[in-house]
């Protein structure tokens, strides 16, 4: 974020946060993506820090302070390492609105002190293989049977998978198909008949755990129903605003460091006798990235202000989320060009930005389904 948009405080936890991430998480992370998998133990770590749970009530073990602002720091700050494997995000950005919003008191007792500890790592199960961005597809299907839903189905994609000590599965528990019908229920580990498949192989977040999780006559109890009955697409669209506007923060974030990368390299990096950087095309291509950069930030920044004040909308969250992210994707082609054939070494930090940030444009909604909640909004 913008300095003009942070204050003493705000300071203060990027230098905190910057400090983990060094210690913690840079001197592991290539050894975590050579094994696909995060060391469980950061989770700890990071909780102990106050990290996790940043506005979950203090009573709760959390921070207490309801400002997007800390969430989007601790993104920056992995962005600027290349940290893509922690999945921080989706645990803050992602799931905590639903248990905040939507928890009874007797679930809040139960899951939120280890989710601010790190005790508990969460995911949300929306995607199936056969359905992605169109959550009125899902069929997953789950059957009251007494004091517990009968839970059956598969779940593709999903981010924390392997950890994931509660999972919030959106399944079919009415009658039909679409919008209606659709409940929460959060499957926790160790039910029987819930497995999981392994570590899906990426072609980039390669120490991001992500997997298929497999429900096979699940008994979820009814007091692990998150939200009301039959009204999972509400909370659902209520609560995607927030997920797609992180994405759209991280995305920033990530082309902001690999253009500063690339501008390090076009300074330093000599053809014909003069720096890269000193030709017209590729300064012009410096210039453009700059630019567009500079004003997919001022959008982002005044859209989590809005996110701060209750007033962000599904629209807006919408262009932000698929500007963003388009913008990224192009910065990181024209960044990856301009490195010439060092672009190419996975060992150059914006090649791995390449492939791990690709999914952007893909997760949280589809960028072809971010223009059609826009073109609705036009009345087109």
């Amino acid at each position: 974020m913008r300095e003009g948009e942070l204050h003493d405080e705000h300071r203060a936890f990027r230098a905190t946060v910057r400090a983990f991430v060094e210690k913690e998480i840079v001197p592991h992370h290539a050894a975590w993506e050579r094994a696909g998998l995060v060391d469980r133990e950061v989770w700890r770590k990071a909780g102990a820090l106050g990290l996790l749970g940043i506005d979950v009530p203090v009573e709760w073990g959390g921070g207490g302070t309801a400002d997007f602002r800390y969430q989007v720091i601790i993104s920056e700050e992995l962005m600027r390492v290349g940290a893509t494997g922690v999945g921080f995000a989706l645990h803050n950005d992602v799931v905590a609105p639903y248990l905040l919003e939507l928890a009874d008191p007797e679930q809040c007792r139960r899951w939120l002190p280890g989710f601010c500890s790190g005790d508990l790592v969460t995911a949300i199960a929306m995607t199936e293989p056969g359905a992605g961005s169109d959550l009125q597809a899902v069929r997953t299907r789950a059957r009251l049977d007494g004091d517990a839903y009968v839970l059956t189905g598969s779940k593709t994609f999903i981010t924390n998978g392997i950890h994931a000590d509660l999972v919030l599965v959106v399944a079919r528990t009415g009658p039909g198909s679409g919008a209606r019908g659709l409940t929460l229920l959060v499957v926790e580990a160790g039910m029987p008949g819930f497995t999981r498949g392994p570590e899906l192989d990426k072609i980039g977040m390669r120490a991001q755990d992500t997997a298929e999780l497999f429900f096979d006559e699940v008994r979820v109890p009814v007091a692990n129903v998150l939200g009301t009955p039959g009204r999972a697409f509400l909370h659902l669209s209520d609560n995607l605003p927030r997920e797609r506007l992180g994405i759209a923060a991280y995305a920033v974030a990530a082309a902001e460091t690999a253009l500063e990368q690339t501008l390090e390299y076009c300074r330093t990096r000599t053809a014909f006798g003069r720096p890269v950087g000193s030709f017209q095309h590729n300064r012009f291509e410096l210039a453009e990235m700059a630019t567009e950069l500079d004003v997919t930030r001022t959008y982002v920044d005044r859209a989590i202000g809005e996110l701060n004040a209750g007033r962000l909308s599904a629209v807006d969250a919408a262009k932000a989320k698929w500007w963003a992210t388009d913008v990224q994707r192009r910065v990181l082609d024209r960044c990856v060009q301009l490195h010439g054939g060092y672009g190419y070494m996975r060992e150059t930090p914006v090649a791995r930005a390449f492939v791990d940030n690709r999914v952007h444009p893909i997760y949280g909604g589809t960028n072809e389904i971010m223009k059609e909640i826009i073109g609705r909004d036009l009345g087109v």
